[in-house]
């Protein structure tokens, strides 16, 4: 296989294993289970239909493909006009407030590089979990990941969060990381001093003697300090326990689940690249399927070496 069919392929896998963390994990966010044991109900809540389905994890992912395809070189303006045109034709799904401001004030005609939310409440993971894309083109700089994350969180730990999962896959592509080395000394060293990096030391430091439980008791809600390391960190135990069991780990630790499965799938799908047949089926019966599918489809044929 040369190495443009296997980047290819790596693409694919990444695109695929991420829609299959977000859909499963979308069934399951922040959900609280009652209980039953010490609660008495008249009339018992039914349990909520556990549909996959995509949210704007996914969604975003596949607007970020459009605009590498459509612009040639990173455009973030192009990708901004993206956003906007799958939020008027209302394509997203639980949008997070600082993505939902930025869109918004694009629609109104804002220039791009303003509209990102600023501040603590900036420092979420919605930049990071639709970065993947951008790292299986070659001429993608730093500044253009920082201008990707600026459109809707102008915030130093969501760029390096951002970072660390392109990074991270970047150590795939290259073949620096084949899932039995150490992927948090690869990358530790190349983020910018900031809480997402101090966690991933944290992490690193222990994680020999750790699962994904005890991981996520570090935190695992949407904040990219907790988030981001927490995902990698689950994506890394893929050749221990499989992709299947991963996904399983990372939704019963609960938070944020769709984007933390979505985040590590991604990461483990380009490592592995074959996707379990039953995942498979289960993520072809998902509303808009084909539509991602076909997005897929033509940013795999816009990748070059």
């Amino acid at each position: 296989m040369n190495d443009l069919n296997k980047l290819k392929q790596q693409f694919e896998a990444c695109m695929l294993a991420g829609a299959i963390g977000d859909a499963w994990g979308s069934c399951f966010e922040n959900m609280i289970v009652p209980d039953n044991k010490t609660t008495f109900y008249l009339y018992p809540p039914k349990a909520p239909e556990k549909k996959w389905a995509f949210t704007d994890d996914t969604q975003l992912t596949m607007a970020t493909c459009e605009a590498l395809c459509a612009g040639g070189d990173f455009d973030a303006a192009l990708l901004a006009n993206k956003f906007v045109r799958y939020y008027k034709e209302k394509r997203l799904t639980g949008l997070g407030a600082s993505s939902l401001k930025a869109i918004i004030e694009l629609e109104a005609g804002a220039h791009w590089s303003q509209v990102g939310r600023e501040g603590e409440y900036a420092a979420g993971n919605g930049a990071a979990m639709r970065i993947a894309p951008l790292a299986f083109f070659s001429n993608i700089s730093r500044q253009n990941i920082r201008d990707a994350c600026r459109i809707t969180h102008r915030n130093d730990e969501a760029y390096v969060g951002a970072l660390a999962i392109f990074l991270s896959i970047k150590s795939i592509i290259s073949g620096a990381w084949w899932g039995e080395n150490n992927l948090f000394d690869l990358i530790i060293s190349e983020l910018p001093d900031t809480r997402v990096r101090d966690r991933l030391i944290e992490i690193n430091a222990i994680q020999n003697s750790a699962d994904i439980k005890s991981i996520a008791q570090l935190g695992n809600n949407g904040y990219v300090v907790n988030s981001i390391p927490f995902a990698i960190f689950a994506a890394t135990q893929v050749h221990k326990i499989g992709l299947r069991d991963m996904y399983k780990a990372i939704i019963d630790a609960g938070g944020d689940t769709d984007t933390n499965a979505s985040l590590a799938g991604q990461i483990a799908g380009a490592l592995y690249k074959n996707i379990p047949a039953e995942l498979l089926s289960k993520l072809k019966a998902v509303d808009n399927i084909e539509w991602m599918m076909e997005v897929v489809k033509k940013t795999r044929d816009c990748i070059i070496v």
